[in-house]
């Protein structure tokens, strides 16, 4: 018998927990990480018992993936295609120290850096409160921020302008979104907020769960990579955001 599934049932005995309804959850968590079911909690054991390696890969995108992100996070376009693409399989940890599934599509040429940086992230026990794909709200950034979602690619402008946006090329994260919004102070205007529900959180003073700043674990890992976070720009703020750079080549002499 698999060790992590032993003392999985001794646990379970000392709690005074069935141990045929531990056995149960467990495979149920099991078969939850086998389809990939992003949004889910599974315990340590189960990843355990799972294999710790192979939550944290990234892959062409899967028909089953791309079919839902049509219309939605993608929709056709001359500049990025599903070949420019890859699916990751993240866990990260919650700030009640649960386990969660989760998903992410970014650009390939950052595809190997995210999962190194949210790997190291998931082992410091980095507080992520949900990783789910835009599509599951619709490609709606204003719902999935005010769920507190993080997420990479997402095929749309910036707001307030005609350019697209990174996100659009799968070149950058917003982590945590809820708690560390963007905004942009106007003249004569009220400050525009985003999510709108996040006003409380554009003062950096305050303490709370979830706060991004350059102090923190997930700031220090993402601008060591080669990622600019928005946190630090000058005519906005947008403390979810870092984005990555792009190095430009030498030109041939």
């Amino acid at each position: 018998m698999d060790r992590s599934l032993v003392f999985f049932l001794l646990t379970a005995c000392m709690l005074n927990v069935s141990p045929v309804l531990a056995v149960g959850n467990i495979q149920m968590e099991q078969d939850n990480l086998l389809m990939w079911n992003a949004g889910t909690s599974v315990s340590p054991e189960a990843v355990a018992a799972y294999g710790i390696d192979r939550c944290f890969s990234a892959e062409q995108i899967p028909d089953k993936v791309w079919k839902r992100m049509q219309g939605k996070s993608y929709v056709s376009n001359p500049h990025i295609g599903k070949k420019d693409l890859r699916y990751l399989r993240i866990l990260h940890w919650d700030y009640d120290n649960k386990v969660h599934i989760g998903e992410m599509v970014c650009n390939k040429l950052i595809a190997n850096v995210l999962i190194d940086i949210f790997r190291e992230l998931y082992n410091h026990r980095y507080p992520i409160q949900r990783m789910v794909l835009p599509d599951n709200y619709n490609a709606d950034d204003e719902l999935q921020m005010r769920e507190n979602n993080t997420s990479c690619f997402c095929y749309r402008v910036v707001s307030g302008s005609k350019s697209l946006s990174k996100h659009s090329m799968g070149l950058a994260v917003d982590l945590n979104t809820l708690y560390n919004p963007y905004y942009k102070n106007k003249p004569g205007k009220q400050r525009f907020v985003q999510p709108s529900t996040a006003a409380e959180y554009c003062d950096r003073t305050q303490i709370f769960r979830y706060k991004i700043d350059e102090n923190d674990l997930a700031y220090k890992l993402f601008t060591r990579k080669g990622f600019r976070w928005g946190g630090s720009w000058r005519s906005c703020k947008d403390f979810q955001h870092f984005e990555y750079v792009i190095q430009n080549k030498p030109k041939r002499r």
